[in-house]
């Protein structure tokens, strides 16, 4: 049995994959970069040595309390990159928060016109979400401070990077967990969306909130207790999140805080409980708040092989 999206031929546009010369932004539209110069250096010569030229944002070391400068500075680096026709990407330093503050300050017409790649997961949840709204495909993937995780553990992360940017096919086979629920499906597909739960929550009610009907969502969360996760499934579940989703894939669940008065069940079962019966449930694939954070590409077809001891996502035209 295949589930196919039924806006299958309202295809996203794909931005141009990047080639060798081209110029990617560096910029912070959400937390401080407190002493992280040199870790927005080593980002920049990773891109350079695949062969790409790097701007950096100009405000973006700026200082305002929480954020990487003022909301109109971090907006203005933002646009720039959005506007400037030989930017070919826009790589977010880092998440933390303070995107969606900008986000309804920024002007996409340049952008519907030219459509660029933007690049990042957590907080960057809130330009995915508007942007695939606007009909451009986005990548969920590595920021600059991704670098700063030991060398041998993000191998995998650059490696699937880089090959999504440059165009490469990519796909990835993950081990089953004893928590799937795949109904006796085979082979599920739709249009992957999602990304982090909390800007998920945050987005409901605006016009950048996801309509996940027929497509594939998925998930992860860092830091939040398990009430707090558990309130924001809810928040999704009645805003229509899972009812007519294809298939949930639940991501990295990372450090996950300990609360004061007892849970009472795991946070596989948690998801479980908020996602329909019939809606398969995939778990552990490696994307999020680890080290091994596999891009992927949001607002993309996506096809799930899924076996008893495996699952396989293969990213399809």
């Amino acid at each position: 049995m295949i589930f196919s999206s039924i806006n299958a031929q309202e295809k996203l546009i794909t931005p141009p994959y990047l080639k060798v010369g081209d110029t990617i932004a560096i910029v912070a539209p959400a937390g401080i970069l407190k002493n992280r110069q040199a870790t927005i250096t080593k980002a920049k010569k990773l891109a350079e040595s695949w062969g790409l030229k790097v701007v950096l944002g100009k405000n973006m070391f700026n200082q305002n309390n929480h954020f990487a400068g003022t909301d109109s500075e971090r907006c203005e680096d933002f646009q720039q990159a959005l506007d400037n026709p030989n930017i070919k990407a826009i790589w977010a330093a880092r998440g933390g928060y303070g995107s969606v503050r900008i986000l309804d300050m920024l002007d996409f017409t340049k952008f519907k016109k030219q459509p660029k790649w933007v690049i990042g997961y957590s907080d960057i949840t809130a330009f995915h979400n508007h942007i695939n709204n606007l009909g451009v495909e986005t990548i969920h993937g590595m920021m600059a401070t991704s670098l700063e995780q030991k060398p041998v553990e993000i191998m995998q992360t650059i490696a699937s990077f880089k090959k999504v940017l440059f165009g490469e096919e990519i796909s990835y086979k993950i081990t089953s967990s004893k928590y799937n629920r795949t109904n006796s499906l085979k082979i599920i597909e739709g249009e992957l969306v999602g990304g982090n739960i909390a800007i998920l929550t945050s987005m409901l009610g605006s016009k950048s909130q996801l309509n996940t009907d027929n497509k594939i969502l998925f998930i992860e969360e860092i830091g939040e207790y398990k009430y707090s996760i558990d309130r924001m499934l809810q928040s999704l579940k009645r805003a229509g999140y899972f009812t007519k989703v294809n298939a949930v894939i639940v991501g990295n669940m990372s450090l996950i805080k300990k609360n004061s008065t007892k849970w009472g069940s795991s946070i596989e079962q948690l998801i479980l409980d908020v996602v329909p019966e019939d809606i398969p449930v995939l778990f552990d694939f490696p994307a999020g708040h680890e080290a091994d954070n596999r891009a992927l590409i949001f607002g993309r077809n996506v096809q799930l092989a899924v076996g008893s001891e495996q699952y396989s996502v293969k990213f399809t035209d």
